[in-house]
């Protein structure tokens, strides 16, 4: 099968996903489409909302359409490296074997992820970028795709562990879900109150996705698409020569290098699922939040000002 093929038959079988997921998780459409995003280019994300907007459902909705294994990890402050990771314990031979933690899935939710100290959130680093993890020396390879979808909850911060800067940029989504519309609500509380049960489809397999992942990065993308993600990325640094005022003004700290590579991987995919065999500038616009909410670190002036992340991105934008 050509490339174009594959990028036609994609179209098709991520518009059937969406409607698969849609039976179950109402509204929330960005949400969901990031996510896929996200899945496609083999990457990570962060989902920041309050309670109760069904991001564990939707997770475990988009494993079973996507036909992957899930594990749903609950971070508190007692959570230790071993017990996401594994350990070793001796048999009845004495001799040391391996049981694997719940890290070992496809799918990770790592709820409430700053509610953990950070030397367990720092076990996930090594399985975030190198699909890997070390116990007691030994490396232990993990299945692909792999993908960890952690949450915050952006209200209550006492006895939190915010996650450092080096490790938010490894997320390459930082997602913010936002309370549904009042017809979304009515929709979703009669379908949670009945007895109705939903039939779910397997529309993808771990291969299958593992072939997208590689069709993505094979998408052509032209010189000056690359060039404009590029400067964008400059502009958000206050010691750039090329940094608005808002940016020099609001701004403490910008995107680094892994921001325009992540900003060229999801254009690439945004234009894919809209059936373009290429990315322009307004895939890249498309996804510019996204990816630059989480790697740009507004100062004490904008705080007092009132004045957003997402505010000053769309600014940037122009």
């Amino acid at each position: 099968m050509s490339d174009v093929e594959a990028v036609n038959k994609l179209v098709q079988k991520h518009q059937d996903l969406k409607r698969e997921i849609g039976k179950v998780i109402i509204g929330q459409e960005h949400v969901v489409e990031q996510i896929l995003l996200s899945i496609y280019t083999g990457g990570h994300s962060l989902l920041i909302g309050v309670p109760g907007l069904a991001k564990t459902l939707m997770v475990n909705t988009i494993a079973q359409t996507l036909g992957l294994d899930f594990k749903r990890i609950q971070f508190t402050p007692d959570l230790m490296p071993s017990d996401i990771l594994g350990s070793e314990v001796l048999d009845q031979n004495r001799n040391f074997k391996f049981i694997k933690g719940p890290i070992f899935s496809n799918i990770i939710l790592a709820d409430e992820i700053n509610r953990t100290p950070p030397k367990t959130q720092s076990a996930l680093l090594e399985a975030m970028q190198e699909r890997a993890v070390t116990v007691a020396g030994h490396q232990y390879k993990l299945d692909l795709p792999y993908f960890v979808l952690a949450t915050q909850n952006p209200i209550e911060q006492e006895g939190t562990y915010p996650l450092p800067e080096a490790q938010l940029d490894r997320f390459m989504f930082a997602i913010e879900l936002t309370y549904p519309s009042i017809e979304e609500e009515i929709a979703v509380v009669k379908n949670t109150t009945s007895d109705a049960s939903v039939n779910l489809n397997t529309l993808f397999s771990a291969e299958a996705i593992r072939e997208v992942q590689q069709l993505i990065r094979r998408v052509p993308i032209a010189d000056n698409v690359i060039d404009y993600t590029v400067r964008l990325v400059n502009k958000t640094r206050p010691n750039s020569d090329t940094a608005p005022d808002i940016i020099k003004n609001f701004v403490d700290w910008g995107a680094g290098p892994r921001a325009s590579q992540n900003l060229v991987l999801a254009a690439k995919a945004h234009s894919v699922i809209n059936g373009k065999y290429s990315p322009d500038i307004e895939d890249v616009k498309a996804v510019a939040h996204g990816i630059l909410r989480h790697r740009v670190l507004k100062n004490y002036k904008a705080e007092a000002e009132g004045i957003t992340i997402d505010q000053i991105i769309t600014e940037l934008l122009g």
